[in-house]
């Protein structure tokens, strides 16, 4: 008999094993996971049985694709409020899971996007494997990352968080490392006995050392050898000239990039961009996500989110007439209208109360 409930919990041992049970969606977040994940977090913080939190995906093509774009594509067309419960209390459980108290491990095996990077690469310990694709893909559906990703790319080496909040490019198990996403590479054939060691681990300390002693080095990866050319050009402070720095750029990658960019909602990309340098100010995860609320909220009422997601997901003509389309009809005051403060009718997410919008106390 199929289980076809979306989130399954099995203790093995010291272990709560929690299993994301969507398979032909490559377990796609719903609400109702999102609470049910955070009951089953919520249930073994109190129980003193539970040594470690394992996370896993069902199927075989990843841990998760992220959250369910499609239903937050209708809810925006009829013009509902499911998607901002569903991100309050998605990125209310991102948080929880940066401040788990017990080992949170998370097996990073496959397709690792958008809300998927959300429950795994905020955990204590982050496994990839040489199938692993990690990816923030936003501003190709024109949104912008969210569930913390904007925090986690801001802390990455350099400009490479930029890069890849920019083009929504996937990495592999290397460049996940590089870019602090992860913390060990174990390859796929070894999480069973991977996960069958981590249930008689009594300890937070024998977890980690589990976890160690089965990790290798992972494949090489690209983008160490492309620091200097990313860097360089990302370190501007325009999207404008970001682009221009790639085009005029001798590294062959860098056209390639610029051209990818040109297809991208340019509203999506400058706000993107702005919310990658802000979230560098800001610091703490809570104050960032209080800031990406803002920003979801706001930018799943413009016109590029459902033609994004109709144009990639739906139709999949790859053909998105981006309003507005071009970057110079997106001024610096329309960008600034996403991080104000929610109006008097709106509730903020309230991680961290008596941050503003700039980071300041």
């Amino acid at each position: 008999m199929i289980d076809d409930r979306p989130v399954l919990l099995e203790t093995r041992g010291r272990s709560l094993h929690i299993t994301l049970n969507r398979p032909r969606a490559i377990n796609a977040l719903t609400h109702t996971m999102v609470r049910l994940l955070d009951e089953a977090l919520a249930g073994a913080e109190q129980d003193e049985a539970v040594t470690s939190v394992v996370l896993a995906g069902a199927g075989d093509r990843g841990l998760c694709a992220g959250g369910d774009i499609r239903a937050l594509h209708d809810d925006t067309r009829a013009g509902g409020r499911a998607s901002l419960d569903f991100w309050r209390d998605e990125y209310r459980l991102n948080a929880r899971i940066a401040r788990f108290p017990k080992p949170y491990v998370a097996l990073m095996d496959g397709i690792v996007m958008g809300g998927g990077i959300g429950i795994s690469a905020h955990g204590s310990l982050r496994i990839v494997t040489e199938r692993s694709r990690s990816a923030m893909p936003e501003t190709g559906i024109g949104f912008v990352p969210d569930v913390g990703g904007t925090h986690l790319l801001a802390a990455a080496p350099g400009e490479l968080g930029t890069h890849l909040a920019l083009t929504g490019r996937s990495v592999g198990a290397a460049d996940a490392l590089l870019c602090g996403l992860a913390d060990h590479h174990v390859p796929t054939r070894r999480l069973p006995e991977l996960t069958e060691a981590l249930a008689g681990a009594a300890s937070a300390d024998e977890v980690a050392r589990t976890v160690h002693g089965f990790a290798e080095e992972p494949p090489a990866g690209d983008l160490a050898a492309q620091r200097d050319w990313i860097d360089a050009c990302y370190a501007a402070d325009t999207v404008e000239e970001i682009v221009r720095r790639l085009r005029a750029c001798s590294a062959p990658a860098a056209a390639d990039v610029a051209a990818e960019l040109a297809g991208r909602s340019p509203l999506a990309l400058k706000v993107t961009l702005a919310a990658v340098r802000r979230a560098a100010r800001l610091g703490s995860l809570e104050a960032v996500l209080d800031q990406e609320f803002r920003v979801s909220g706001r930018i799943r009422e413009e016109p590029d989110f459902v033609e994004g997601v109709r144009a990639r997901l739906i139709d999949k003509d790859g053909n998105p007439q981006w309003k507005p389309a071009a970057l110079a009809e997106v001024d610096d005051s329309t960008v600034a209208r996403f991080f104000a403060p929610l109006g008097p009718d709106e509730q903020e997410l309230g991680l961290a109360p008596g941050v503003t919008a700039d980071g300041t106390i």
